[in-house]
């Protein structure tokens, strides 16, 4: 009679044939250690007591008050001097009706502003346009556009999105849609005295928007060609890569009022000196209520005058030392035992 184990001695000789796959098996599986395997031991047990936690609340606190101060310090520095002339530049005759006024053609549009500067300017000195209660930010005008054809001329006839403003007299418009139709075209021009301030218009807008976004080879077709007249012209000579002001304009703002970026002076102005301004009113901001300004501004190390930000660190800062006061008051009123 076979033992009954006999069996056994199976396992044991196809472990033995199987000798150097069970070795490579073995050399592939990596070596213990109790860093991988999470079993190091808990040498290092924080815990957060009254002082330690009211001393880094606090810590974090001064620092936002210091960090706010400091923007709020460099925002008082830049100079900025702003006029709004949606109303002044429109004819006495004509305040009770300025849609009548805007509209038509034959109205002349000009108009003269002055501007004192209140500090030393230094250059460059960046011009702004500022509309107020336009909102760029809608769904629909967002979306009137197409980013394929602003960039690749074999394009040309892709004008999905686009409506209403898609096609002129059955031709594709280029660039087509609702946010280049509604293109800013007022005009400014600058004198001090008798000196005229040249403008310059060259990189105000981004370097991915002249190389990426809009094609060197894609020239304006039939736009503004149509019975309704948006805003400004496309000169038909110039690729749209050079046509800044319109990739100004192009790249939409989330807020109802913002600025956007007109040109630059190129020379430093002096505290009390009048700059003024010759002003060609033709955007229509009458017929939704909307208001316009020109803006002359210098810029600091955080950019253009802004009190957010340091606002911000600010309310932070005393929110944080706020919390640190109240968890001190908790620790006198309740202490807890150790």
């Amino acid at each position: 009679m076979p033992p009954v184990n006999s069996g056994a001695a199976g396992p044991s000789s196809t472990s033995t044939q199987d000798g150097p796959a069970a070795t490579t098996k073995k050399r592939n599986k990596p070596r213990y250690r109790r860093f991988t395997q999470q079993q190091l031991r808990g040498e290092c047990k924080p815990i957060l007591t009254y002082p330690i936690a009211i001393s880094v609340i606090a810590s974090v606190g001064i620092l936002f008050i210091l960090i706010g101060l400091g923007c709020t310090a460099i925002s008082n520095k830049v100079v900025e001097v702003a006029d709004r002339y949606e109303t002044a530049c429109v004819p006495e005759n004509m305040h009770n009706n300025p849609v009548a006024y805007i509209q038509n053609p034959s109205q002349d549009k000009s108009c003269t502003r002055v501007l004192k500067v209140p500090k030393d300017m230094k250059k460059p000195i960046y011009i702004y346009y500022q509309l107020d209660r336009f909102y760029q930010n809608h769904r629909w005008y967002a979306r009137s556009r197409n980013i394929r054809q602003l960039r690749d001329p074999k394009s040309a006839r892709d004008t999905r999105r686009c409506k209403p403003e898609a096609t002129a007299n059955g031709s594709p418009i280029v660039p087509c849609g609702l946010v280049a139709w509604s293109l800013f075209n007022d005009t400014y021009s600058f004198a001090r005295g008798n000196e005229t301030l040249a403008v310059n218009k060259r990189g105000i807008s981004w370097r991915s928007e002249r190389d990426h976004l809009f094609g060197k080879h894609v020239y304006p077709r039939n736009f503004q060609s149509g019975g309704l007249i948006g805003g400004g012209t496309l000169d038909p000579s110039k690729p749209l890569s050079e046509q800044e002001d319109l990739m100004v304009w192009m790249r939409t703002a989330a807020l109802p009022t913002f600025r956007k970026l007109y040109g630059r002076i190129e020379v430093d102005l002096r505290a009390g000196e009048v700059v003024t301004v010759a002003v060609q009113n033709r955007y229509n901001t009458y017929s939704f209520g909307g208001g316009k300004a020109v803006v002359l501004s210098t810029a600091g190390a955080l950019g253009g005058k802004s009190s957010f930000l340091g606002r911000a660190y600010l309310a932070g800062g005393a929110a944080c030392l706020g919390l640190a006061l109240l968890l001190t008051l908790l620790g006198l009123l309740c202490p807890v035992p150790v």
